[in-house]
């Protein structure tokens, strides 16, 4: 009898967690969802990770006396569940050197956007602004930059001439709920 040992991941979200929903309905994800770090206490990702009985950490930057501390405690809770890789989905904050350099070449970012175009906040309205006609989405390794670390995969999505922030984030987040946990079944397996 043999069995397969799946790697441990904790997502990090701050937000309604749609890219955490579509890893935990995957059918055939070969990883374990092993733990959902969130820094806003009413963050409906919250939530739905109860509802998978994903354990849910929160933890509120503001009440720890720096962002050292702040990473520490986080730290000390993926290693208490065995953690092996970090995914951010959402994740509304830069990582800092402390959880970088414990997780180095072991987290990974979703950009809506091909970067390096339209790297931070608000992609989407970047690339309307811009007038561009495909926008798309990254998946990326963290770095100590925003939105800089080396590029794992991208999908192209077209921008029509009629779209809006929400139906361009509509159709970005339908790519982006396929291929993250694509890649990262791709990764965690190497």
């Amino acid at each position: 009898m043999s069995f397969e040992v799946r790697t441990r991941v904790a997502v990090f979200a701050s937000g309604t967690g749609t890219n955490f929903e579509a890893m935990m309905t995957s059918s055939d994800r070969s990883f374990d969802v092993v733990m959902l770090i969130c820094d806003k206490p009413k963050a409906h990702v919250i939530g739905k990770a109860a509802g998978f009985g994903v354990e849910t950490v929160v933890l509120d930057p503001k009440t720890f006396p720096s962002k050292v501390e702040y990473e520490k405690e986080i730290i000390s809770k993926l290693k208490r569940a065995n953690v092996q890789w970090i995914v951010l989905a959402g994740y509304m904050r830069i990582i800092g050197e402390t959880l970088l350099e414990t997780y180095e070449n072991k987290m990974i970012n979703v950009h809506p956007s091909l970067l390096p175009s339209f790297p931070g906040k608000d992609a989407v309205g970047q690339a309307l602004e811009a007038g561009v006609k495909v926008s798309g989405v990254t998946i990326h390794y963290v770095d100590e930059g925003v939105d800089t670390g080396p590029i794992i995969a991208q999908e192209p999505v077209t921008v029509f001439p009629h779209d809006t922030r929400d139906s361009l984030q509509e159709r970005i987040q339908q790519v982006e709920h396929v291929l993250y946990t694509r890649v990262i079944d791709e990764i965690t397996k190497q």
